[in-house]
């Protein structure tokens, strides 16, 4: 039993899940979002914000962690000079997934997970009160009228 044992395996040893996660990171700060399975969107989330928080600290520390984390150079100076400071006020949650649907080769839930670019603020819909036509007493007679007739 994996009582208390946190994370999914997805089928793999823990060194090629480790280099599969550090490699959707790396591809998920770069290009913004990316395309995968739910249950590794759901992973990655977790590694993904751990990085966007070393980024906020901003200290050489935090840059050393990130680094041996993200594998790419360019990658690591962008997380602490464009998206890191793009999050400053936000407490958590930079991360969004939306779920797609079912790939058809092996009926797997594929999910779209995305940095969340600013809040989602539904719109205001203008709410118009449906204008009932007030009938007169003439019309009201007139309609009595043709009934009576």
């Amino acid at each position: 039993m994996r009582h208390n044992k946190a994370g999914r395996r997805l089928g793999r040893k823990t060194s090629h899940r480790e280099a599969m996660f550090r490699n959707m990171v790396t591809s998920l700060l770069d290009h913004g979002k990316i395309t995968t399975t739910d249950a590794k969107a759901k992973e990655i989330r977790v590694v993904a914000e751990r990085m966007i928080t070393l980024g906020k600290r901003g200290d050489l520390h935090s840059m050393r962690m990130a680094a041996s984390v993200i594998r790419e150079k360019t990658v690591v100076a962008k997380l602490f000079s464009t998206i890191a400071p793009r999050y400053k006020e936000r407490l958590g949650g930079y991360t969004r997934i939306i779920k797609l649907g079912i790939r058809q080769g092996d009926a797997a839930p594929v999910s779209l997970i995305e940095l969340v670019e600013e809040e989602i603020k539904p719109s205001k819909a203008k709410v118009t009160p449906v204008k009932q036509k007030q009938q007169t007493t003439a019309s009201i007679d007139a309609v009595a009228g043709v009934a009576e007739a």
